[in-house]
């Protein structure tokens, strides 16, 4: 039993081997060549057909001519003969809608074309300086002598060389606007506001009926930064003020004659004192005017 299975072992081992074997010395494969088979293409061929396409034909109008716009349409001419014709008759216009220049104002004068704003530039521009003088009319109210309850004089409160007269600037507003009217001057900056430690400072431009009359920088004093656009608005009325000397306004203002004899009639000179540091100073004032009160005193 044993010799049997022993030789049956031996037959299933050496079968194994024979088996395997061939695996392990097997050859190697062939490669393989792959070849398409080769098409031909043919294009169709269309055959016209005998028959057309049918074209649907389109349903007539139902609508009415000239139902939309009646007067439009009716009226319009059919030959250019009689477009031509009509037209120089006049009897048609060659427009249905008028044109925004054709259309007058309601108010003439109120408008202006948009041509004409803004078509100076005040800032470098000289545009009718001395092309013409002022009519009459004009020359009399801006060259009217000055009236003397209008004249207002400065203390010398601040400044040693203060006791100078003076117009107030609304007094010179005045006069323009009676001479051209509300609208018809008016002052154009030619330069940026200039601020300094301690004045402000800007270039205008007067400008009447729409030529430049004068130029003049106008300056104010500031004490504090927060005062800075005060003195903007009054650094504008000083420059008012110069601009109208080449008007002839309040000119007696500069006239050193004029100036001693208003002095002598209608102003005075006193001590007064300052009440918080007990210091003397001599102050103008006009005699019509009442005495300085606090911090002054007479």
């Amino acid at each position: 039993m044993s010799a049997f299975t022993t030789s049956t072992k031996r037959a299933i081992l050496l079968g194994v081997r024979a088996t395997r074997q061939p695996s392990l010395t097997r050859a190697p494969l062939s490669s393989r060549a792959y070849t398409a088979p080769t098409r031909k293409w043919t294009p169709k061929t269309s055959t016209p057909s005998s028959n057309p396409p049918k074209i649907a034909k389109a349903t007539a109008s139902t609508n009415v001519a000239g139902a939309g716009n009646r007067d439009a349409i009716e009226n319009v001419p059919s030959t250019p003969e009689l477009i031509d014709a009509e037209a120089m008759n006049g009897n048609i216009p060659l427009e249905t809608v008028p044109s925004s220049a054709s259309l007058s104002s309601p108010f003439p004068g109120d408008f202006t074309t948009a041509g004409d704003i803004g078509s100076t530039d005040w800032s470098t521009s000289y545009h009718g300086l001395s092309t013409q003088a002022f009519s009459k009319d004009i020359a009399e109210i801006l060259l009217a002598p000055v009236d003397e309850m209008d004249i207002e004089m400065k203390p010398g409160k601040f400044r040693v060389h203060d006791g100078l007269i003076y117009l107030p600037e609304i007094k010179y507003r005045r006069v323009l606007n009676k001479a051209f009217g509300p609208g018809g001057w008016g002052l154009a900056p030619r330069s940026e506001t200039n601020v300094g430690p301690k004045v402000v400072s800007r270039e205008y431009a007067l400008v009447c009926q729409g030529r430049l009359v004068a130029v003049a920088r106008g300056e104010q004093e500031y004490f504090d930064p927060s005062n800075i656009p005060t003195a903007t608005e009054g650094c504008k009325s000083n420059a008012l003020m110069r601009c109208c000397k080449d008007l002839g306004i309040a000119s007696e203002l500069w006239d050193p004659r004029f100036i001693r004899e208003f002095k002598a009639k209608h102003c005075v000179d006193v001590f007064a004192e300052h009440l918080p540091t007990k210091k003397k100073k001599k102050l103008w004032r006009r005699k019509d005017q009442p005495k300085f009160d606090y911090p002054w005193k007479e």
